[in-house]
């Protein structure tokens, strides 16, 4: 079964934390700080293989996780960097994060390797924290996390030009004749399971044309798998639209375009709305003296700017003017070919607040200790003279589990509490 939809789950690597250690070699009694920085997560990173054609891998693994970095080390020795891991994905692969269904990428056009999560930073060691003040920082800078997502990925299938009708009408025959593709070809419904691609080659140059499954009544609202194959047309320019003029089937071939042009109006207007000819197959069956359908389709749809070919997949009739007059028609339309926009940047919805802190005991002034850049940026900007600068401190104190790191220290109420030259009495 051809898979052009697949979910899969992705998470870059956590950055390395940094370190906190202290120089203590021979005759340097006070030794400085010299923990080394953690090293960066690895990304992921999207980019396209040509040799791929389907998403059927990702059927089969469906979770990809780059490396964490390393922790820092003692005397400035910084931590590995954790490696990227590299997804490959067809052209035409649509991005979309699963909860809001918003476009990441679209891997086409000139999007051929996408970085979709960086790594997290790794973490600052505690030779950085050191001040005038602060001459023994007893912290270091926690590596930035793991960023996670949930992926859905639609495989788009990219050509200018898309063949579409009902089943059975003789698309996968007449690819079969004008193209190097080789479909399977059967007197069965839905025979096509999977869009095939071909190239059409003519004198001044060719294009790419898509034998889109068959769609029937219904399929905009998803029936006969219509959803899964009404995608592959979004990104056409031109749409061949194949009935069958002898009506071997015993269906009216005017009646099958309005159901399916309409159909079409139902998924997407722009798609109903471009370029459009019929091909009017299987004219070596019709037989005289019955009424001429060719004619019909042309009265019924040429005074509407659409024309109509008379042709024969069977015995290659009428082929070369059909192929011919797509190909002007793509040379009119000047505008490149169609590329999804991104509507959502994954690394933004991760917002980091990594900067390190420390709480501890000072036994000489009995009094419990907060300090720390992440504390100092905070105080920097909260009135805690308001009530609701306050309740954000109180907030903050238990949101970073400060209140839990005091309590395992067997803090008591009514002890005091220093932050930055303030001081509290803690109660709970």
């Amino acid at each position: 079964m051809f898979a052009d939809r697949a979910k899969i789950y992705v998470r870059s690597g956590k950055g390395g934390d940094g370190h906190v250690s202290f120089r203590r070699e021979k005759y340097v009694p006070n030794g400085g700080p010299d923990g080394g920085d953690g090293g960066d997560g690895g990304s992921v990173i999207v980019e396209i293989d040509e040799g791929l054609n389907t998403l059927t891998d990702f059927r089969h693994i469906r979770k990809y996780c780059a490396e964490h970095g390393e922790q820092g080390g003692k005397r400035n020795c910084r931590g590995k960097n954790g490696k990227d891991i590299v997804i490959k994905v067809p052209e035409g692969t649509v991005l979309k994060e699963e909860e809001s269904g918003k476009i990441i990428a679209d891997m086409s056009g000139e999007n051929r390797r996408i970085v979709l999560l960086t790594g997290g930073k790794g973490g600052n060691g505690n030779q950085h924290y050191a001040t005038s003040t602060m001459q023994a920082p007893k912290y270091a800078q926690p590596g930035q996390p793991a960023k996670e997502l949930n992926i859905l990925m639609e495989l788009k299938v990219i050509a200018d030009v898309g063949l579409v009708g009902y089943p059975n009408v003789g698309k996968s025959t007449l690819l079969s004749r004008v193209t190097n593709a080789r479909p399977k070809v059967a007197n069965y419904h839905f025979t096509t399971l999977n869009p095939h691609l071909g190239v059409v080659d003519l004198e001044g140059g060719g294009f790419v044309i898509a034998d889109i499954p068959g769609l029937i009544e219904g399929a905009s609202e998803g029936v006969g798998l219509g959803h899964e194959f009404l995608r592959h047309i979004e990104r056409t320019r031109v749409i061949i639209h194949m009935v069958d003029a002898a009506g071997t089937e015993g269906r009216n071939p005017i009646e099958d375009i309005y159901t399916i042009n309409k159909e079409l109006e139902a998924y997407n207007v722009d798609i109903a709305h471009r370029p459009q000819v019929i091909a009017a197959n299987k004219i070596d069956a019709i037989y005289e003296g019955t009424e001429d359908p060719i004619a019909a389709l042309k009265a019924e749809f040429e005074p509407k700017g659409i024309k109509v070919f008379p042709i024969s997949g069977v015995t290659g009739q009428g082929l070369n003017e059909l192929l011919y007059a797509v190909k002007g028609m793509l040379d009119e339309i000047d505008e490149p070919p169609i590329v999804f926009e991104s509507e959502i940047n994954p690394d933004e919805m991760f917002v980091s607040g990594n900067e390190p802190f420390e709480v501890y005991y000072d036994e000489e002034e009995n009094e419990y200790v907060v300090e720390g850049p992440r504390i100092e940026k905070m105080l920097g900007y909260t009135n805690l003279d308001s009530e609701k600068g306050f309740a954000f401190f109180q907030r903050f104190m238990k949101e970073n589990e400060i209140l839990d790191k005091l309590e395992a220290l067997d803090i008591k109420e009514g002890d005091t509490v220093r932050m930055y030259g303030l001081k509290f009495d803690y109660y709970k």
